[in-house]
């Protein structure tokens, strides 16, 4: 329980791998925050069986993240995990698709940081964990926004880290491959739809082919890895980009 007394925001972390990274961190004893999207009946369920409390807000807006991180209060742990996908070619891309995924997977997460990073200087400790992709490694066709947004989660994730080393605040990206969860399934049927193939095409012949193993990242492997990023042995992890994608990005 060596999280206690620590307060974690995670944010896209009513289902998928945001609730997986927050059930990990409450195991460890964080206060835990959650942020996202769900029936109120569904999120007052989850926040009774962690003894977490849920914040609401509109991450794509700047007001909205304001809400959320003022509702927050004091953050210690910061996991931007909230995100959005659409799957379309660059002459079909809609605009406000693009907007809307820059300012969700990217935008939000500058907000977050800013507005969490005073208290964690106060305090002398930090952590700031990115939930990117391995496409902010590498690319993949059809998926321009998603991309750029991931990229830029990167580089503003080795910037934090080079401006807050020196306050014991570290920031750094988990960039998971293709996890089973609510929005790679949501993604299946525009990506049938822009490469004229099958569901079970999909999945076998441009997802998990990109992937050695043949096998969906699992949420909890990602909630592990930011547990041990909360650690004191990951005190000289900083600026990192660790890929969790069964070795999608080694070739």
């Amino acid at each position: 329980m060596f999280l206690q007394g620590k307060r974690a925001l995670i944010t896209g972390s009513t289902s998928g791998i945001g609730l997986a990274v927050a059930r990990a961190l409450k195991a460890e004893g964080a206060d835990v925050v959650l942020c996202g999207l769900g029936e109120p009946d569904a999120i007052a369920a989850l926040c009774e069986q962690l003894g977490a409390v849920h914040v609401a807000g509109d991450l794509s807006r700047r007001d909205g993240v304001e809400a959320v991180m003022a509702g927050a209060g004091q953050v210690d742990i910061l996991v931007n995990n909230a995100g959005m996908q659409h799957v379309a070619p660059i002459e079909d891309f809609p605009v406000d698709k693009w907007d809307k995924i820059i300012a969700l997977n990217l935008t939000a997460a500058f907000d977050t940081s800013r507005l969490a990073v005073p208290h964690m200087k106060a305090a002398g400790w930090g952590r700031i964990i990115q939930v990117a992709s391995a496409h902010s490694l590498t690319a993949s066709p059809y998926k321009s926004a998603y991309v750029a947004a991931k990229h830029g989660l990167a580089g503003l994730t080795k910037t934090l880290a080079l401006e807050l080393a020196t306050h014991n605040i570290t920031a750094n990206c988990i960039s998971p491959g293709y996890v089973w969860t609510p929005l790679v399934e949501n993604q299946i049927p525009d990506t049938m739809q822009a490469r004229a193939m099958t569901r079970e095409q999909v999945i076998n012949d441009v997802m998990l082919v990109r992937q050695p193993t043949r096998k969906f990242v699992q949420p909890a492997d990602i909630g592990a890895m930011a547990v041990f990023l909360c650690r004191d042995e990951a005190n000289n992890m900083n600026g990192a980009n660790i890929s969790m994608d069964g070795g999608w990005t080694a070739e």
